[in-house]
């Protein structure tokens, strides 16, 4: 979670905001929030507790983050993808698996 880089807050996720208002660029731009040093932080959240699988959360942050270029419009110089890794189905390695990640550390 980001929420020790925002101020100990917990903000909403991509997940939850896009099931609000769709899976447009401006539903992506409301889940950023500035955080500390001004990092940019997202949480990407997943489905409705029970009905589905977290891996798929992490999977829909990435590919709305990647179609609608929100790394590269804000100039972002580093991305650091902090994933659940207890997740059954393998959410942990959506980032690599799908190309949005070279390197990957576990600890």
């Amino acid at each position: 979670s980001v929420n020790t880089l925002v101020g100990g807050n917990f903000i909403p996720t991509i997940s939850d905001i896009v099931r609000k208002y769709g899976p447009s660029k401006e539903a992506v731009e409301k889940a950023i929030y500035k955080g500390f040093n001004d990092i940019l932080c997202i949480e990407s959240g997943g489905p409705i507790p029970g009905q589905g699988c977290a891996g798929r959360g992490v999977l829909v942050a990435l590919e709305l983050t990647g179609k609608y270029k929100i790394f590269e419009q804000h100039e972002t110089e580093f991305v650091l993808y902090d994933v659940l890794g207890d997740i059954v189905c393998g959410g942990f390695a959506q980032p690599i698996r799908h190309g949005y990640a070279q390197e990957v550390y576990i600890a």
